[in-house]
């Protein structure tokens, strides 16, 4: 299993204290995520048909005319690659790890390249793997380009996987809208914006005899009745997604200009900010003995990445780590 952000408990193990001493930088989630309520007890004790009206407020929300609901994005990823006979996958990097590690397990030829590298590679592949915006690094590719790669892919039977866990801040560059037609396949994340990663739910939209095949694979029954229950009050409420995103974009703004201010070149997006540090283990050991969990990325990403500290006291034990960080060479 490849290591992600959120092991909190590994920190803990290693650094000790307790998890609420723990400032969890380490991923890319709302820290200040969609509140939560009780379900009817009913929702505990019944097999977890889906939800119409969650397929309706996903499909409003995402601006799609068909979709499927999955337990996370994650679902999806594992379950793909099983969807095709063996294939030349391209995948755009450094990306999240699981999108390659999934294709290769499953037996497909894998090229991980640069995101500059990508549109002469369209012509030599039968899938094309992009997270929009990049995670770690918060690149973008733009929506007309990645229509021009889907077509290009469809025309020969090829896909074009764009994976949206954290465009729903910026829905400008979303592609879904496009989805219902051959070789396009974007995936959503109710995760990231929401704040609700243990909720595991998500979505992939795409033309539906694909989404036929997929669901088959899956299985029935995927996703509980509290599970869609919260994500269909989470996916309806545009009160509380208008508020979200703008507070998102601010915060976004003031991490990245945080780090700015210690002579860290960073980018990303407004959920985190990640940079490629010189000593990334040593200022991932500077954090951690802070009880600050940060995510490092030791290999092709080599770097730090930063999540959105959850509040006042967070945003001063964050810039006293960085203040100490900037100091430590000092006599």
């Amino acid at each position: 299993m490849l290591e992600h952000g959120g092991n909190l408990e590994q920190a803990i193990g290693r650094f000790g204290g307790l998890r609420e001493d723990w400032l969890d930088l380490s991923t890319g989630i709302n820290p200040i995520g969609y509140p939560t309520f009780s379900v009817e007890s009913n929702a505990w004790h019944h097999l977890p048909e889906i939800d119409p009206q969650l397929l309706q407020a996903a499909c409003t929300f995402y601006d799609v005319t068909t979709l499927l609901p999955v337990a996370g994005t994650q679902a999806a990823i594992q379950s793909l690659p099983r969807c095709r006979t063996q294939s030349r996958v391209v995948i755009a990097s450094p990306s999240y790890a699981e999108h390659a590690h999934q294709w290769r397990r499953n037996g497909h030829a894998v090229r991980e390249v640069s995101f500059s590298l990508l549109d002469n590679m369209v012509g030599d592949c039968d899938v094309l793997v992009v997270c929009n915006p990049n995670n770690p690094t918060g690149e973008i590719v733009q929506p007309d380009q990645l229509l021009r790669w889907a077509s290009q892919l469809a025309k020969r039977g090829g896909w074009l996987i764009v994976d949206q866990a954290f465009a729903d801040i910026d829905p400008s560059i979303s592609v879904a809208a496009w989805s219902h037609q051959p070789g396009l396949i974007v995936l959503h994340s109710v995760g990231k914006f929401f704040g609700l990663a243990g909720l595991r739910l998500g979505f992939v939209s795409a033309e539906p005899g694909l989404l036929s095949v997929l669901a088959d694979f899956l299985g029935p029954w995927t996703i509980s009745q509290p599970a869609q229950a919260l994500g269909l009050k989470a996916l309806e409420d545009k009160t509380w997604q208008t508020r979200a995103r703008t507070d998102l974009i601010e915060n976004g703004h003031r991490l990245e200009s945080l780090l700015h201010q210690h002579l860290i070149s960073c980018r990303g997006c407004s959920l985190f900010q990640w940079w490629p540090e010189a000593t990334p283990e040593e200022f991932w050991l500077h954090m951690a003995k802070r009880q600050i969990w940060v995510r490092l990325f030791a290999n092709a990403a080599r770097g730090i990445r930063l999540g959105l500290p959850e509040n006042g006291v967070a945003w001063q034990r964050l810039e006293a780590a960085l203040n100490e960080w900037n100091k430590r060479g000092e006599q």
